[in-house]
């Protein structure tokens, strides 16, 4: 049976399990063998990542072509006018073509979010917001390039959910297996120095 973990993965972590510079990986928060990243988050982003040892799940779950929904939750510099968050709905022209359609709102910052390790730069001067941004494809860099396309530079990015899996309850650094149909429940999370 496939196995699925859900990892929250902290800032300045690869996202992948080996790194000849001794930079920080995954495996340095899931001590699972065989299994990989369903879709990529760049090192400088947090938030959700979906591992799985299928191939066939690996790809359905990445593949734009299946459209699974990814929601971010984006800190960015500036005020976010209405024009802007209905640009990102209707999609930005990228210097790799026009995205898709996309969900923006604007949001409170959200309620017990972590600190996040080294702290965001700060300038007194210039306001910042927070946006919800559901995407249903993954180009490189996708969503920093977008809110900067609308005139706001992301500060913070968040995955916070992949298709039905969220963040809900894992702390960073923190995973939990996903029970399939049929599997006893093992969605309790776990830190990286337990064992499998």
């Amino acid at each position: 049976m496939p196995r699925l973990i859900l990892l929250n993965k902290p800032y300045d972590v690869l996202c992948q399990f080996t790194d000849g510079e001794g930079r920080k990986t995954l495996a340095d928060f899931v001590p699972v063998k065989g299994v990989y990243a369903a879709g990529r988050l760049d090192r400088d982003s947090e938030g959700l990542v979906v591992l799985t040892d299928d191939g066939r799940l690996q790809a359905r779950i990445s593949d734009p072509a299946h459209k699974a929904p990814k929601t971010y939750l984006v800190q960015v510099e500036g005020t976010v006018s209405e024009d802007a968050l209905q640009t990102l709905c209707r999609g930005v022209t990228l210097n790799d073509g026009p995205t898709r359609p996309a969900q923006a709102r604007t949001i409170a910052e959200p309620p017990g979010l972590w600190p996040r390790v080294p702290p965001i730069r700060v300038r007194k001067s210039v306001p910042d917001a927070w946006i919800e941004l559901t995407l249903t494809e993954g180009r490189n860099r996708q969503v920093r390039r977008m809110t900067a396309a609308v005139g706001l530079p992301t500060l913070r990015l968040i995955r916070w959910s992949v298709g039905d899996w969220s963040l809900d309850g894992l702390a960073p650094g923190q995973w939990r297996d996903i029970p399939l149909p049929g599997a006893p429940d093992a969605a309790r999370p776990r830190r990286a120095d337990r064992r499998a």
